[in-house]
């Protein structure tokens, strides 16, 4: 998940990202641990913040972590690392989504109360974008201005629901799905004794993601503008059912390539130029 801003924060790892500007000093600690931090904008510091939370197979914080030098001056990218994976490589994975959110909220909360903010997500990232802005809103009255949400149904839908749970494959089965669709490095793919290393936190966070469950929305609790992303080659999702979130606009753009159709360089400037032009226009309206 990517927290975007004006005045932007974001969190992110191999399946997630996230970001934020300040950190009070009685938090500074916690989001060191949980958030890579890309940049900080010395021109605009009082601006937006941008959280962004990418959940895929293959990448990590450092992939999503540039995009703070790629994004406008008043935006920063805080890329969130979970347990298991890279410094934290020797903590125990997470095994549920309550336990994302409650790091993440630790962490980032006393920034999202400082700025307005945006929320990205990828893959499994979008699922933890849905459940980071459903406790901001109900536990403290927040919301982003702008949810971006990319490559999964809505955690609710019947797609979704009946999807196979990969994490339970064995891992040569798994390993033929993960090649299926595409994404991550040959390299990687073709070196036993590293994929030995990589496989358990991939699985790890299919896990949560396969067994996170949520009803549809009775009425939408976000009145911010929703954009879902997609690539056109990617499995079938139903991104339209992210509409019962919000009451605000709702937007969908596809992209070519499949699931990791925001590793190409060209999509990816055209997902940031687009990022990028929706958050300025909501800080015109913020600051």
């Amino acid at each position: 998940m990517e927290l975007l801003t004006p005045h932007c924060r974001c969190l992110q790892n191999p399946f997630t990202g996230f970001h934020s500007c300040r950190v009070p000093e009685p938090q500074k600690k916690e989001t060191r641990k949980c958030c890579r931090r890309s940049r900080c904008s010395s021109s605009k510091q009082d601006s937006f913040s941008v959280a962004e939370k990418q959940q895929d197979t293959g990448g990590g914080s450092i992939h999503y972590t540039r995009w703070g030098n790629v994004l406008n001056s008043s935006m920063e990218v805080f890329a969130v690392k979970l347990p298991g994976r890279e410094s934290r490589a020797r903590e125990p994975f997470f095994e549920n989504m309550q336990q994302i959110v409650d790091e993440v909220l630790a962490a980032l909360l006393p920034l999202l109360k400082e700025k307005p903010f945006a929320l990205f997500g990828h893959s499994f990232g979008a699922f933890t974008s849905f459940a980071v802005a459903e406790d901001l809103k109900k536990l403290h009255n927040l919301e982003p201005v702008h949810m971006f949400l990319s490559g999964a149904s809505a955690p609710y839908s019947e797609i979704r629901i009946k999807a196979p749970k990969r994490s339970e494959l064995p891992d040569d089965e798994f390993l033929q799905w993960l090649t299926s669709i595409g994404g991550t490095p040959q390299e990687l793919l073709a070196n036993p004794e590293v994929l030995q290393l990589f496989l358990p936190a991939l699985k790890a966070d299919l896990h949560v993601v396969e067994n996170y469950r949520c009803s549809k929305p009775d009425v939408p609790f976000l009145g911010c503008p929703v954009t879902c992303f997609d690539g056109k080659e990617d499995i079938p999702h139903d991104l339209h059912a992210w509409r019962n979130i919000t009451s605000g606009d709702f937007t969908i753009r596809m992209f070519d390539g499949s699931h990791f159709y925001l590793k190409d360089a060209g999509n990816e400037k055209i997902l940031l130029d687009y990022i990028t032009k929706i958050l300025e226009t909501a800080e015109i309206y913020y600051l």
